[in-house]
Parts: structure tokens; sequence; C-alpha cells
């Protein structure tokens, strides 16, 4: 057999190509750098970025330095002085492999200034291409200075695969942004190419959370703390009304790391998906504590992706959480103070007062929309027009202004309710879609309340199924039981069906009953099984609460308004149906002022 070629790679390339895992853009360098500050004991720091970070990035601390005599030894591979537990538990820092440092230095052209409180002066060690120069003394405070400068020299094949200047700037501004929310008794400054683009003092976690989300979600910021045995889940959400295009405006942080992991992000979406409308993304900031042998740190060379040792309760901890905390808004406004009566009978609850809805759509143009409600007001009269005026003398209209919806005036088009608030704030209502909400959590509540009844077959339904599938469910009969799903295993790769959730066949009739548990064992086996028919359940939940809703071109009486108005107030999540579109909007009297060109 003949040579293979074998041969040992040398050093510096070694150190080049492990340096491509752990810093593949000026982002990943920046927050590498950050932690290495965060993990020193830091109070302030202070990081600038010129030409997207290829050119220079500076981070500046001040921590507890790094001495002379462990300059050298800070900058090799695998040496690090925060992993006490060879074990791999008892991780309690950002950092731990011991690679940021050789990484970048092998990288690009790296400099480090740093004293300790006990040195009398600073030292200075530069390290390019992976060669290492020697240590010097230099001016500087207690801390480090991490001077990172043409990023990416040494390996030029990786240069040549970064982004604009632009878009990596920008990647690096959310890596720092990112970490500041896991320190928020850290101070922080960040400058891009000399302009302030972050700058935080050390505050609260809340404080933290309002300054860095900004002021356009700030108000609608929802405080949440939830527990699940030894899981602990806490931060702010956003309200159903508060969604954005996409997913950056999310934060997790575990055990004080920032992270990006896929579990979390799915069981946040799960959470809106009865409140928000399909490809909107809520606001987030959320800290879940966990159990350090509960959690594996040592996924990823960044770091940003975790294991968890039972991620179907980290899931549940999200989504009931997060569902507790939209459940009630700001100021608890939407509780019911006592026990509702039936829609339409004039029921009035009292509440605190309710925050102002912001539009979360484009805004019409000013003329159009002032048009619309002159057009509105001026056809009242007119039968053609669909305008009906509430009596001015029905039994609630001299105090309904009182509460937060106001008091019903008139209906549009025999579908939406227009109401006058005590600020003097038009709100406009869509009966179909905020009848819905109540309809949804009234059967909501029974579900979880009541049990789920169960629907007997007249005849059995036997359904063929993967054999693995089969197995998977019928080891959770016990539990569909409960869920009002009776199966039971009917040989190799079948199941038998004996009876339904009632709640499934009361609208639409019996379901397809093979379907239905098909998805649940496709749900069982990408998910697990605890939640996958709840999920079910809610989806017939909210086809009932349609079908079960008045409908959009059914006239109301004033006294069915302001019932409708009440049972809103007092209702959770009723700022949006069960599809996650608004159920109102307000406009208050300096929106109308604007639109009228007064102001």
């Amino acid at each position: 057999m003949g040579s293979s070629g074998l041969r040992l790679l040398p050093p510096g390339l070694i150190d080049r190509i492990a340096a491509g895992e752990v810093i593949e853009r000026p982002a990943a360098a920046c927050k590498e750098l950050v932690e290495n500050a965060l993990d020193a004991g830091a109070r302030r720091i202070e990081v600038a970025v010129d030409g997207g970070g290829i050119e220079r990035i500076e981070v500046l601390d001040d921590g507890a330095g790094i001495a002379a005599d462990e300059l050298t030894l800070a900058v090799q591979r695998h040496a690090t002085s925060k992993l006490t537990d060879d074990q791999l538990v008892e991780i309690r820092t950002l950092g731990f492999r011991g690679e940021a440092l050789p990484s970048i230095g092998a990288a690009a052209r790296l400099t480090l200034i740093s004293r300790t409180r006990e040195a009398d002066h600073a030292s200075r060690l530069t390290l390019e291409g992976g060669v290492m120069g020697v240590v010097a003394p230099a001016a500087g405070e207690v801390g480090t200075r991490a001077i990172v400068r043409d990023l990416f020299f040494a390996t030029p094949a990786r240069r040549k695969f970064l982004k604009s200047v632009r878009t990596e700037g920008e990647a690096a501004e959310a890596a720092v942004r990112r970490l500041a929310f896991a320190a928020p008794d850290v101070a922080f400054r960040m400058t891009r190419d000399g302009r302030a683009v972050l700058e935080v003092p050390a505050q609260t976690r809340e404080a933290r959370i309002r300054a860095l989300l900004g002021a356009d979600s700030a108000d609608w910021l929802l405080p949440l703390a939830h527990e699940r045995g030894s899981l602990g889940l806490a931060g702010l959400v956003g309200g159903a009304a508060a969604h954005r295009a996409s997913a950056a405006a999310q934060y997790f942080v575990v055990n004080g790391r920032p992270v990006a992991d896929p579990l979390l992000k799915s069981a946040l979406r799960v959470a809106y998906k009865d409140v928000m409308e399909y490809g909107r993304h809520p606001v987030a900031a959320l800290y879940v504590t966990v159990p350090s042998d509960a959690v594996d740190m040592n996924v990823h060379p960044a770091k940003a992706e975790l294991r968890f040792r039972d991620p179907e309760a980290m899931r549940a901890l999200v989504i009931g959480g997060v569902r507790q905390a939209l459940a009630v808004p700001a100021g608890g406004v939407f509780m019911p103070a006592r026990p509702q009566t039936g829609w339409g009978q004039g029921a009035r609850t009292p509440t605190g007062p309710l925050p102002q809805m912001r539009m979360t759509m484009p805004m019409p143009r000013a003329g159009a929309m002032a048009a619309g409600f002159a057009e509105a007001a001026l056809l009242a009269p007119v039968p053609s027009a669909r305008v009906m005026v509430a009596g001015a003398t029905t039994p609630e209209a001299d105090d309904v202004t009182s509460f937060p919806l106001g008091a019903a005036v008139a209906q549009v088009l025999d579908t939406y309710v227009l109401a006058v608030a005590a600020d003097g704030g038009v709100v406009v209502v869509d009966q179909h879609a905020a009848h819905e909400r109540l309809t949804h959590e009234r059967l909501a509540a029974e579900l979880h309340t009541g049990g789920v009844a169960r629907q007997a077959l007249l005849l059995p339904v036997v359904v063929d199924l993967p054999r693995d599938m089969a197995a998977l469910v019928t080891e959770q009969a016990e539990t569909l039981g409960r869920l009002g799903l009776e199966v039971e295993g009917f040989g190799p790769g079948a199941v038998l069906v004996r009876a339904v959730p009632a709640l499934l066949t009361e609208r639409e009739g019996m379901p397809d009953v093979a379907r239905l548990l098909r998805d649940l064992a496709e749900e069982f086996t990408e998910h697990g099984a605890a939640l996958s028919l709840e999920r079910k359940l809610d989806q017939a939940v909210a086809r009932l609460a349609c079908h079960g809703s008045i409908r959009a071109g059914r006239r109301l009486n004033a006294t069915e308004m302001n019932a409708l108005l009440r049972q809103m107030e007092a209702t959770p999540r009723a700022a949006t149906c069960s599809h996650g579109r608004p159920t109102y909007l307000k406009l208050s009297r300096a929106d109308l002022e604007r639109m009228f060109g007064r102001k």
C-alpha cells in the first residue's frame, strides 16, 4: 500500500483553521471580547467599531485585568481561568473554551493592553496572524483594552465572504445589544465609525429592556414572572399590538447568557399564535434560569445554542409564562372583577384604565380617513348608508363614558361599532372580531376548568400508522384519554379510536378521525406528546369562536353595543381576535387633530 500523504499541520495553520469556527465575522469577535470583559467583572464597557469591524474593533473595560506574566498564556489556545469543573457542568461564565483570543490573534492583528489593580502600570502584547510579540510596559488604567485591526488579513478566503461594511457593522451592534440585555447592571457604550449607537448606564433589568427596545414598544411591555419546578422565567413581553415584521426584537437570556435557541423561539411563537396575525413577530426579552446540570452549554463554538435535558418542560415554561402575561395587559385591565353575565344583557364590570391602543398598521392618509368619518356622520340618516345611531337615552348613556372603551354612538356598515371614550377619543370596534375573542376565552375557560367531554364513536375507527408512530400514540393513551381522545393499540402499525373530544364535534360534525390522529402522531414524533393535543383543541376553540360569534352585517342596538364594549374591557386578550387581528382601534384627540391638520 502506497503512502497516503498524511502529515501533521503546522500550529499556525491549525490556529487559522480553528479561528474560522469561533470568529466567522466581526460580530463574533465583538461578542467574544465583550464576554471576556463581563467575565472579568467589568462595570463599564466601551466598544468602538470602524469599517464594519473589519478595519478595527476596540473593546475597553474596567474589569480585573490580566497580569503581565499571564498575558502570553491568555493568547494560547485552550488556556482559561474560567473553567473549574472538568465535567463541563458548573459553567458560570460566558466564556470557558479558551479559544477567543488565540482565534482572533490568528486571523487579525490583536493588541492587548491590560492592568490589574495590584500592578503599577499596564502591559502590552501583540499577536499578528498567530505570531506573538513580547510583553512590554504600557500606559493604561485598571482593566483591559483589546484592539483588533485588519480582521481576516491572515485568512483572505474568509474575508471574501463577508457582507457589506454596513451589514457587518449592524451585526456587531446586534451582538453587543444582546449582551447589554444579559447584563443590565453593566454600563455600555458603543460607536460605529465614530457615531454613538448604544449608550446605557448600569440599571435595573426592566429599565434596560425598555431602554433597548425603544419607545415604540415600551408602552406595550407586560411584566412576566413564571416558575415550573426548578425552572424560572422572567422579563417583559410585548402586547399583541406590539408586533414587528421580523424577530429582531426578541431576546433570550439563559443563566445570564444571551442565546438564539430554536426551542425558545418556537415556544414564543406558539405562545402568541392565538393573538397575533400569522407572519408577524412578537417583542420579548425573556430571562430563563435553569439548574446548570439541566442544560448543556457546550453545543456550539459560539455558545448561542443550548441543549436542555427536558425540552418539553422548557417549552411549557415559556408558553405558559407568556400566555399568563398576555392574559393580563398593563394595569390588569382585562381581568374580570366579578363573574360575567351572558353577552347582550347589558352587564357592566368595573375595570381599571385601558392603555391606549396603538395603530399597528400603516396609517391612511389624513384626508382619506377624515373624509371617511365625515361621510359616515353625514350619511347617518340615510338607510342605504348602513349607519345606525345609538339612542341618547339608553340606561347606560349617562355613565358608560367613564369606562375605557366609552359609550357606543353608532354602528357603521352593520359591522363596526363607533364609541366615544371619556378622554374624547374615538373607538372603532370590529364587532365580529371582538365577539370572536369573547367566545374564544369563554370556551377556553370551560375547556381548562371543566375537563374535556368525550364523544363516543358509533363505530370505532381503525387508523393505520407507521409502527413507531402507532407505538408512540399508544404509549400516550392515558394522557390522550384525559384530553378526550380514547385510543388503544390494534396490532402492529394500527390504533383503534373509540372516542374523540366532544368539542371537535359541536359545530363541524364528526372530525376526520384518521387525519386527526395522524397529525397528532406527527406532532408527537417532532415535539413530544405533552402539548400536541392541547394545540389541536386550541385550534378547535378558535374555529368554534369564529362560528359562534355575531357576524359582520348584523345590526346591533345601543344596549348590545355597550354590552359588547363592557365585556371587551373584562376579557383577557381582548385587543385581538383569535387570528391575531385587532378588535379595535382608538384615535385620540391628538390623532384626530393631526388628521385634520390642526397640529
